[in-house]
């Protein structure tokens, strides 16, 4: 199992779940992406884009408005 970061700080949706979604193609099934945002849309974006592509989201914390979404490719 491989841990990709993804520091996506900075970035405006829809940006960040384009740039996971261009990641997650390059990895395989039980591999970890871990993204880093601060766009206070992120928590949900990636939890609509884990309904819609079946990745799992495995951790989404906030810490002091940076956003640390870890999920799981499927």
């Amino acid at each position: 199992m491989d841990r990709t970061v993804l520091d996506l700080k900075g970035l405006s949706c829809p940006l960040p779940v384009l740039k996971a979604n261009k990641s997650m193609k390059e990895l395989i099934p039980g591999d970890v992406l871990e993204i880093i945002a601060t766009d206070p849309a992120a928590p949900k974006d990636f939890e609509v884009f884990c309904e819609n592509t079946g990745h799992e989201l495995t951790e989404s914390t906030n810490v002091g408005g940076v956003f640390t979404i870890v999920l799981t490719k499927v």
